[in-house]
């Protein structure tokens, strides 16, 4: 069984990052189970939980580098109180 992860839906303010299992069986492909999604906001905290996502394994240096070069520098949504402003 492996794992492939699928940049969904990247844009400047967030991304989509769908999870899904697969077994291989005569050179056939098969999905095992339904995917798993998780978004994240181009905001400090969404930066931070996606660079906590890198490190635990549960997105590839590739893919990070990639949601980066789209976001820039700097975070385009601002949160106050856990609310998007």
């Amino acid at each position: 069984m492996y794992t492939k992860i699928t940049l969904d839906m990247l844009t400047e303010t967030s991304v989509s990052v769908r999870t899904q299992e697969y077994i291989e069986d005569g050179g056939i492909e098969y999905a095992v189970g339904e995917p798993h999604r998780r978004a994240y906001i181009n905001s400090e905290r969404g930066r931070e939980e996606l660079a906590a996502a890198l490190e635990n394994g549960l997105i590839a240096q590739n893919d990070f580098d990639s949601i980066m070069a789209k976001w820039g520098e700097n975070p385009t949504v601002v949160e106050t109180d856990g609310f998007i402003v």
